[in-house]
């Protein structure tokens, strides 16, 4: 017997690391050649990892969510016949982890004689004790004693008392007290005890449940992008409204006289195409900031990122050069990558290389939104719900249909008129429809 070692291959160019979100088999089970066994994730690209040996698994290497160097050792299939190691040379030698681990928190060196000493672990500090059901149910028997105290009532209780709440930060007139007595420690004891949910009159006893859930896969990666971007860019947040009555009357006659197969017209095709004419007269906006260089590099070609909600969190696949797309040719584009982005079928390729982002909401898109920009693009363009509002014209109130469109922009490189004058152009093109398709 023999046992074939699996390590994590290569699955990107200049990709080192990958994390481990998904284990398609377990210790002891028989796989078969093909047979997928892992799922890992990079750059939101989800590579699955199959089997080339077929035998039993006697070994994983890491936990959903670790995070594992491109070469690590991650399985071990037992086999017939020769594999990489023996099977008996397996038992003997532990393989250290290929997980890549925080180094422990060090506390601050201490000093004798003026010399330092070296830094020790930290301890851990020791949980506080959690109430047992009895000191609970204690806590709710002596609230069903209390009576109710009057509204604006000022709580009564000795100085000790009073102190002992002041550090521990509670309001003594949420502590209930006994009927016409002051509030004692073993009120205040009752009352820490029920996790301070006891208030006038009440005996309700707060939860005191905790439930961890691990931060893998997709939900990481967004976070780590979005503290990138926060931490990084000083957003300056637009909000402009735009009357899309005439827009939508637009829309609706097209996909009423749409050809067969051809993709329903959302919002989104138009904006596109608007957003490709703007950028036209601001080249600026379609620009990457490289803040560790400090250069800015403006693309030729608009490649629009367009956030699509799914299942396991927000990617986005991207649109290839835009402004060589007509309307029907962005609606297809965009239909096809958000059905790829909600199966996880999308390539690193159509998840990477946006030069500026589009993000919708859809109908639950709110009045307004303040995104955050896909670092290290500049500028992002977002769109709130339609809605109909009465609009004056001159001689009175008539309906209209209304859109904000809220985008946010890199402080460092675009400039709040530059910002205001790019939103105000795609205005003038959605309000007057018949413009984006009119060549200068």
């Amino acid at each position: 017997m023999g046992v074939h070692v699996i390590k994590l291959p290569d699955v990107g160019e200049g990709v080192a690391e990958a994390e481990l979100v998904e284990w398609l088999v377990d210790d002891g089970e028989n796989v078969t050649e093909d047979q997928l066994l892992a799922s890992v994730m990079t750059d939101k690209a989800t590579v699955e990892i199959p089997s080339p040996v077929e035998g039993k698994i006697v070994w994983r290497g890491a936990s959903v969510g670790d995070v594992v160097s491109v070469g690590s050792p991650i399985i071990r299939i037992e086999i017939d016949g020769e594999g990489h190691e023996e099977a008996a040379a397996e038992e003997a030698v532990s393989e250290p982890s290929p997980v890549i681990s925080e180094a422990p928190e060090l506390t601050a060196p201490a000093a004798v004689n003026g010399a330092a000493l070296a830094p020790t672990p930290a301890a851990k500090p020791t949980p506080a004790p959690v109430s047992s059901s009895a000191s609970v149910a204690h806590a709710a028997s002596l609230a069903a004693t209390m009576g109710p105290r009057k509204e604006g009532e000022a709580p009564l209780a000795p100085p000790a008392v009073r102190k002992r709440a002041m550090d521990a930060g509670v309001d003594l007139r949420r502590v209930p007290g006994r009927p016409a007595g002051r509030i004692t420690h073993a009120d205040l004891d009752a009352y820490f005890e029920s996790g301070g949910a006891i208030a006038r009159g009440s005996a309700r006893v707060a939860r005191s449940d905790v439930t961890e859930i691990p931060m893998i896969g997709l939900r990481r990666r967004i976070a780590e992008k979005m503290s990138v971007a926060k931490s990084r860019i000083p957003h300056i947040t637009y909000v402009d409204e735009v009357d899309v009555t005439a827009l939508e009357d637009l829309r609706a006659r097209m996909n009423a006289d749409r050809d067969e197969g051809r993709p329903k017209l959302t919002i989104l095709p138009f904006l596109m195409r608007a957003m490709a004419r703007a950028i036209e007269k601001q080249p600026q906006m379609n620009a990457l900031f490289d803040d560790d260089g400090g250069v800015v590099r403006r693309y030729g070609a608009m490649n629009m990122g367009v956030a699509a909600q799914t299942d396991n969190g927000l990617v986005v696949p991207v649109v290839r050069n835009v402004e060589a797309l007509g309307l029907w040719e962005c609606a297809g584009e965009v239909a096809r990558l958000a059905d790829a982005a909600k199966t996880n079928q999308c390539t690193r390729d159509e998840l990477t290389g946006s030069t500026i982002t589009i993000t919708s909401l859809g109908a639950m898109g709110g009045v307004v939104t303040t995104p955050v920009i896909n670092y290290p693009e500049v500028a992002i363009v977002g769109v709130n719900k339609i809605r109909t509002l009465p609009q004056w014209d001159g001689g009175g109130f008539i309906p209209r249909k209304m859109m904000n469109l809220s985008s946010s922009f890199d402080h460092r490189v675009i400039d709040g008129w530059d910002a205001a004058v790019f939103i105000q152009t795609i205005k003038g093109f959605l309000e007057t429809p018949a413009t984006i398709f009119i060549e200068d």
